[in-house]
């Protein structure tokens, strides 16, 4: 047998708060967050706050990012989270001041151990550093670092941190292609 579902159990404290207060902040996700105007950046990040993340100034969130665990999210002053983002939480996530995460993209802090038939859940922190890049529809997995300045090609994906110096990486999973700038 690969996994028997029937043996999985969340860890304790896993989720970082108690199901119910999970579940409002899906609700105020639903109700509040998405179908807020395009320009009502304020106010999303004034959401995200409520619920303890930790967001800089001038951040810009478009209101269709999905956020697992707000309380796990830390973004660093003027920076940029893209249409349709998924900032999935289940670690910590940090992203730093002047960087970019375009549409479509996906930071992933968490997966299952295939290995073990009680499919265990973990999560490991995503760490992407100031002044970086991730372009369109980039694929971040569990534990990686992305060092300062560091640009991610469209549709690229990201197993391993980088943490060379600056340089545009891209292909799947992401290798150097040229320098930056």
């Amino acid at each position: 047998m690969y996994q028997d579902l029937s043996r999985f159990q969340m860890p304790d404290n896993f989720r970082g708060k108690p199901g119910w207060y999970v579940q409002i902040w899906w609700v105020v996700q639903a109700l509040f967050f998405h179908p807020s105007p395009q320009i009502l950046y304020g106010w999303r990040r004034f959401l995200l706050r409520l619920f303890g993340a930790k967001i800089g100034k001038g951040v810009i969130l478009r209101p269709s990012v999905q956020i697992t665990y707000p309380w796990k999210l830390t973004i660093g002053e003027s920076s940029w989270i893209g249409d349709d983002v998924v900032l999935y939480t289940l670690g910590e996530i940090t992203i730093g001041k002047n960087a970019v995460v375009s549409q479509r993209s996906y930071l992933c802090t968490g997966s299952h151990d295939f290995s073990k038939e009680t499919f265990d859940i973990f999560s490991r922190p995503i760490v992407i550093q100031d002044e970086c890049w991730l372009a369109t529809d980039v694929f971040i997995g569990p534990g990686v670092k992305i060092n300062q300045g560091i640009v991610i090609g469209a549709r690229s994906s990201v197993y391993k941190s980088i943490e060379a110096a600056p340089g545009i990486y891209k292909g799947n999973p992401a290798v150097r292609f040229a320098d930056r700038g």
